[in-house]
């Protein structure tokens, strides 16, 4: 990747946070608006030499000094204009100890994932912030996130942030019982800014590595601590690994989205196959866990990648399971797909409209899918329901190929 038109982008998505983290961890996170224009004017800079100059050999390290300056650039601004020179000077010193080590950048990532999960919040806000600050999440990406309005979003998003410029952080004030108090949201933040790496809604493509893998990088930062190396922490992060396993399989090289029964199994990735298993192991060594949903979905994502024959049976146990301690559409769902390969589409057919999500574009994609072979005219029906109402351009055009196989039958 050496054109700054396509590097740029992907630096973005993993640098800035840790700009703005290690700012932040530097002179304080009620200075957060600073830290973020700080980085943002970092990338704009870099947007503008890299397109006349080229890469440097190290785009990051040039971010990193570029940042580190326009930081120092402030607060010389600021010690002219600012009348108490004495904390300005203090927090200028603090600022000329800014360090980009990978040490550092990780423990700035840490105290900022908890600083945003703070329960001053609500847990919404706790996560919108986080899914922002750390994930680079647009209001419209979070919204969705939600099933909320951008508007509802915008507004909780300002008060969180003057929540959090008002009540000072640092990780190492933090009792064990307070990060273990705040786990349960980060790794709902996490999760969730996984899912729309691994299915986006609100994105050209229908699947963003770059959101998955930055997902991925987080929640190992978390397996690196003491205190937030769970069964839990360890369960999200098999379930990732399994699911990212199979992305090259899931779409075709023009972005079109390939059914799981249709998917290249030589494509998957056995090395993230063997992580996944890694992982979920160290999730079940503590003799008395609490299963949770990460525990049952990582189980089922592993069943997927296997070739036992009664793989679907086990899939549709863990998903009978799943709907009793976490109930979403989403799950209800995926357990009617699961149901129908252990007893036939006709059976599923009752399941699945059971459910009566009419307003749900994959509830009717479902129905679709499984009436299919027998009522092309109901799954014709079913697919059309669902292309008007899914958002996603990729996730519209994969359906209306359905639509098109099934009018035009070969």
């Amino acid at each position: 990747m050496t054109n700054p038109n396509e590097i740029t982008p992907y630096l973005f998505r993993t640098e800035y946070s840790k700009i703005v983290a290690v700012l932040c961890r530097s002179f304080d996170i009620k200075h957060i608006e600073i830290a973020e224009d700080i980085a943002s004017e970092t990338f704009l800079k870099a947007s503008k030499y890299w397109a006349v100059d080229g890469l440097p050999d190290n785009p990051a390290a040039w971010l990193y000094t570029v940042a580190k300056n326009k930081a120092k650039d402030y607060f010389k601004h600021l010690s002219i204009i600012e009348k108490n020179k004495e904390e300005v000077r203090a927090t200028e010193k603090e600022h000329l100890t800014i360090d980009f080590d990978t040490k550092n950048i990780t423990d700035s990532q840490l105290e900022m994932i908890f600083a945003t999960c703070n329960p001053v919040n609500s847990r919404e806000t706790q996560i919108c912030l986080a899914l922002q600050i750390l994930c680079g999440f647009s209001v419209e990406e979070i919204a969705n996130a939600f099933l909320s309005k951008t508007e509802t979003i915008k507004k909780r998003l300002q008060r969180g942030r003057e929540t959090l410029r008002t009540h000072h952080f640092t990780i190492d004030s933090l009792r064990e019982q307070d990060i273990h108090q705040r786990l349960e949201t980060v790794l709902a933040t996490l999760y969730l800014l996984f899912n729309e790496g691994y299915f986006s809604r609100t994105n050209t493509l229908l699947i963003r590595k770059d959101l998955c893998l930055e997902a991925i990088r987080l929640t190992l930062i978390l397996t690196d601590n003491q205190f937030t190396n769970t069964p839990k922490t360890n369960a999200l992060l098999a379930l990732m690994c399994f699911q990212s396993s199979r992305l090259d399989a899931r779409t075709n090289d023009e972005g079109e989205a390939i059914l799981f029964d249709e998917q290249n199994i030589t494509l998957w990735d056995k090395a993230l196959i063997e992580k996944g298993n890694y992982y979920l192991i160290e999730a079940c060594k503590v003799d008395s866990i609490s299963v949770s949903k990460y525990h049952l979905e990582a189980g089922i994502a592993y069943w997927h990648t296997s070739s036992a024959k009664d793989k679907w049976q086990h899939i549709l146990n863990l998903y009978n399971q799943l709907v009793i301690i976490e109930y979403s559409p989403v799950t209800a769902l995926n357990r009617a797909f699961a149901f129908s390969k252990v007893y036939g589409n006709e059976m599923a057919v009752t399941e699945a409209e059971k459910l009566n999500l009419i307003n749900n574009e994959y509830y009717h994609g479902l129905l679709g899918y499984l009436y299919a072979e027998t009522h092309p005219d109901q799954a014709i029906h079913h697919f059309e329901e669902a292309i008007r109402l899914t958002k996603s351009k990729p996730e519209k055009e994969t359906l209306q190929k359905q639509v098109n196989l099934l009018k035009n039958p070969k």
